[in-house]
């Protein structure tokens, strides 16, 4: 397997087909990790998958908790906007302000502990697709070629993507803007746990709270026209955001400036025979809301365990079509609310940017409606939202039961909850590579412990089985700990299942689970065994 592009993207990737027994090579075409940083914000679901990859308590303490948005203009503070994840309910309630050279650190730090190594200086050149895998042609830093073959080949190799021009997939979409971002010491009172938005005239100024004392990441939306000398950068970041704030404001020459232009493309498909691409190199869209990197771990971990399947021999490769079916219609949401959040980060119409002030205050005068407003931006970009429920391996809910429906993540928990044993085991549970079966169980002799007992014997090399039982019966495989009283996802109730997919998203469930039921969901991946019951398996009494 081969992985070319050591960003975040492709570190994770690497990772998780390691953590499932793949082996991958790992190329990037850079000589050495990278030292500057873009990608600054890591959003709540991607924390969540953190959780999951078990390297979320390597990330947490390396950033600096955001759980608010506040707006300045003409030195008033028109609202302050606090984390509201009451609808989508998550463990971690805020944003992560991390360094992308941090987060690539302690990516390369994990994979590095499963024994995959970044290759720096290895160029992909180009390649060649058959029927049984992908011939590459690489460069070496010294100029030494080198041609392989592998199995599979996926671009994680950003916006200019070699692995996607090869293939000749469009980046379908427009041009945009022009920006400056720059990381700068900043004296000032403004408390560190929020984002900050500076309408200026004429202009937009953003800045986030990084974890090191006194650093900030500023944006400046119309920099086009602006010298970059770090002289004049300061010098333009003082003269308009002290007034737009309206309180003491220093900010000293920046350590790291980047001019940029970012444009609002996709590629409407992600997979070529043997070849595939994630993150930027399927799509590139502007940093408002600070969404891409997140997208691409994201689909980084959505794709690795479909591709783990395959390459071990468990499923077809049809399973990877799914690939494609659940992550190009986020891609094309993601530059739909990205182009959206530019707007408004912009407000270039100065009529609308006169009206911010009575919209704000009308909003504080009415509760629901910052409520709304407060859920619609911070839990927007969030990440927790997005669901599977139209997808083909997802079976449409037939019940009305308490917690996930199909298609949506499971960990709807918030901290207390997830702060309670059956909940901390559950979490646990989750970190599994392979996909979980739920039975809950109180009649040892019943259908269900008899299929929970059957499916854990013939499906255990990919699917873990765990039996929630009120009266933890003995004899059931791997119990976990039922949550008496709480409803939702752990509260017993006999016969009821989840069928849950490795990245965490419901597949299926039920109310009574037999062989069937469970063979009937679990027809809808391409599973290499069929998963119908045998006939040396008896159906009496287990339907």
């Amino acid at each position: 397997m081969l992985v070319a592009g050591a960003g975040p993207v492709g570190l994770t990737m690497a990772y998780e087909l390691a953590r499932r027994g793949v082996r991958v090579r790992l190329i990037d075409a850079r000589e050495g990790p990278a030292t500057t940083s873009r990608a600054i914000a890591t959003h709540p679901r991607t924390l969540e998958v953190y959780d999951q990859m078990g390297i979320v308590e390597d990330v947490l303490p390396r950033g600096r908790r955001i759980t608010s948005f506040t707006m300045y203009q003409r030195g008033r503070r028109l609202t302050r906007l606090e984390a509201d994840y009451a609808n989508t309910p998550t463990r971690f309630p805020f944003t992560i302000a991390i360094d992308q050279v941090t987060t690539e650190e302690t990516l390369r730090a994990a994979a590095a502990r499963l024994g995959v190594a970044v290759e720096w200086g290895v160029r992909l050149d180009g390649f060649d697709r058959h029927d049984a895998g992908v011939r590459v042609r690489l460069t070496h830093s010294r100029g030494e070629a080198e041609q392989a073959e592998v199995p599979w080949l996926v671009g994680c190799d950003g916006g200019h993507s070699t692995v996607r021009k090869i293939l000749g997939l469009p980046l379908l979409g427009e041009s945009s803007e022009t920006w400056l971002i720059a990381d700068a010491q900043v004296e000032t009172g403004l408390p560190r746990d929020s984002i900050y938005w500076v309408r200026c005239p004429g202009v937009t100024m953003m800045m986030v709270p990084m974890i090191e004392p006194g650093r900030w990441r500023l944006l400046d939306t119309a920099a086009v026209e602006h010298d970059p000398r770090p002289a004049s950068v300061a010098e333009r970041f003082n003269a308009l955001i002290a007034p737009g704030v309206g309180c003491p404001f220093q900010v000293a020459e920046p350590s790291w400036i980047s001019v940029f232009t970012f444009q609002q493309r996709m590629t409407p498909r992600m997979r070529v025979g043997r070849c595939l691409v994630a993150g930027d190199a399927a799509h590139v869209h502007s940093p408002a809301s600070g969404q891409g990197m997140n997208t691409g771990i994201q689909e980084a971990y959505n794709l690795s365990w479909k591709l783990a399947m395959v390459v071990r021999g468990q499923a077809r490769e049809e399973l990877l079509d799914s690939y494609g079916e659940e992550r190009v219609p986020v891609g094309r949401t993601l530059l739909a609310s990205t182009k959206k959040a530019t707007r408004i980060i912009q407000l270039k119409n100065p009529v609308l940017a006169g009206l911010l002030p009575v919209v704000f205050a009308v909003m504080r005068a009415v509760p629901p409606l910052r409520v709304r407003m407060q859920r619609a931006i911070l839990g927007g970009v969030s990440g927790l939202g997005l669901h599977y429920g139209a997808g083909s391996l997802t079976t449409p809910a037939k019940g009305s039961a308490a917690g996930p429906r199909p298609g949506e993540r499971v960990t709807q928990a918030d901290a207390a909850e997830a702060a309670e044993p059956a909940w901390k085991e559950m979490l646990a549970e989750l970190r599994d590579p392979r996909w979980t079966l739920l039975a809950y169980v109180d009649d040892p002799g019943g259908a269900a412990a008899a299929t929970a007992v059957w499916a854990d014997e013939r499906h255990g090399a990919w699917l873990s089985v765990r039996t929630v039982s009120a009266r933890l019966s003995p004899g059931l495989p791997n119990p976990l700990p039922a949550a008496e009283g709480v409803p939702g996802l752990l509260a017993p109730r006999e016969g009821r299942w989840l069928l849950i997919r490795p990245d965490g998203y419901l597949a299926a469930d039920g109310e009574a689970l037999t062989r069937d039921a469970l063979a009937a969901a679990l027809e809808r991946v391409p599973l290499t065994s069929p998963v119908r019951p045998e006939r040396e398996y008896p159906s009496a009494g287990t339907r």
